[in-house]
Order: C-alpha cells, then structure tokens, then sequence
C-alpha cells in the first residue's frame, strides 16, 4: 500500500484485540486490520458531521433528499 506512513504505539490489550478480529476476519496483519479500522472510524465520524452540518453532505444524499421531497405528497 503505497501511502502516508503513521506510527502509532497500541496498548497491549487493544493490539491483542486487533490480532484477534483480524485473525476471525482472515485479515493477513494487523497492521491491515488498523488501516481498516481507521477508514471505518473515519467513515462514522464524517457521517457524523454530514449530520451537523446539512451543507457538508455528500452529493448522493442530497440527490436522495430531492427524491424524498419529490414523493411527499404536497
């Protein structure tokens, strides 16, 4: 993965955590099972603020609304 390069030191415990979700999940490291835990964390967080502030929304979502509003009955 050719990318930004992070280094981050784990407690124990949640890097024994990491290994064991990853080795459920046949993630190969654990080092790719923090990379995706990370997008997933910065997935909810972003949906998070595209909540707080309507105009911050991805486009799909606003096309959505459209939709919605099209269907109300008026």
């Amino acid at each position: 993965m050719a990318s930004n390069r992070i280094e981050i030191e784990l407690p124990a415990e949640l890097r024994d955590q990491l290994q064991q979700v990853a080795d459920a999940l046949g993630i190969p490291t654990v080092s790719e099972a923090a990379v995706l835990a990370v997008a997933e964390w910065v997935a909810k967080r972003r949906s998070e603020l595209d909540d707080r502030d309507p105009d911050q929304r991805y486009f799909i979502n606003e096309a959505l609304d459209e939709l919605t509003q099209r269907k109300e009955p008026k």
